[in-house]
């Protein structure tokens, strides 16, 4: 596991293509995603308790009533800070459209930040496991919402969302495998992607949609459409070699502690970490 030597952030679009064609040199594999995907969009959400409150109210919603209740909660408490929150009326946050769980997690966030046992901030430059696990001991964020934060939020290179349905259909179809992978198989499938795992899934992301797209299948994932950009094979290769010399070796030494892959993949990775060297 990694012990974070140093974490990658994912703060501009030069940083996700950067990692992306660091990835695709990793793990040739990759190559022919990209080629069908085209380069992801990064996006990036607003971090602190404001970010993780706008995932908390859109659980289970659908992207336009998200929207909407959100935009209520948003308005009724400018500027949204956790103090205000701790202190509101529950009939309050419900008549904005809020259930009990959503308003009860809310609560329970806005109390451990005031009372200072929770500091988002530091997630950032936690180990991307480590990150998760804390925001998964909080009441009402499960694995998804955690991972996402971290992801969109925080821009966190190395965040996995393991759960998400859209990467595991992407990768069933883009690496062949018989069947969709299990939360529990996805995890030592993108090992060899350490540190990078935040940029494989807004690749794969991508991936989804340019499949389904083709299919004729108007498919909704976490990331919006990604803009495609053409551009010669010439030029996106002198890009690769010039942007990804140095964030290679950047990565490597943030991989060097991850050197023992599990099970099937062990072989595989020490080939390729070979390979590379």
């Amino acid at each position: 596991m990694l012990t974070n030597p140093m974490t990658v952030h994912l703060d501009t679009q030069a940083d996700l293509d950067d990692a992306i064609h660091a990835l695709v040199r990793i793990d040739p594999r990759l190559g022919p995603v990209l080629e069908t995907a085209g380069m992801p969009a990064l996006r990036r959400r607003e971090p602190g308790f404001s970010g993780l409150a706008a995932i908390v109210c859109g659980q289970q919603l659908s992207t336009k009533a998200a929207a909407a209740i959100w935009g209520r909660v948003s308005t009724t408490f400018d500027p949204f800070h956790h103090d205000a929150v701790k202190k509101a009326r529950a009939d309050r946050l419900g008549r904005l459209g809020l259930s009990a769980a959503k308003i009860k997690s809310l609560k329970f966030i806005a109390r451990e930040l005031s009372e200072e046992r929770l500091n988002l901030d530091v997630l950032a430059e936690e180990d991307a496991d480590a990150a998760h696990a804390t925001l998964t001991r909080l009441h009402g964020i499960g694995p998804w919402t955690a991972d996402i934060y971290l992801l969109f939020c925080l821009g966190h290179g190395d965040a996995w969302p393991a759960g998400d349905l859209a990467i595991q259909e992407a990768m069933r179809i883009g690496l062949g495998l018989k069947s969709r992978p299990t939360v529990k198989e996805m995890q030592p499938l993108a090992e060899p992607w350490r540190p990078l795992r935040g940029a494989a899934a807004h690749l794969w992301w991508s991936y989804y949609h340019a499949i389904k797209k083709r299919e004729g299948v108007i498919a909704g994932t976490a990331t919006p459409a990604p803009k495609k950009t053409v551009k010669t094979k010439k030029a996106a290769k002198a890009k690769s070699v010039s942007n990804t010399k140095g964030v290679l070796n950047k990565f490597r030494v943030a991989k060097s502690s991850a050197k023992t892959a599990k099970t099937a993949l062990r072989k595989t990775a020490a080939k390729k970490a070979g390979a590379r060297k």
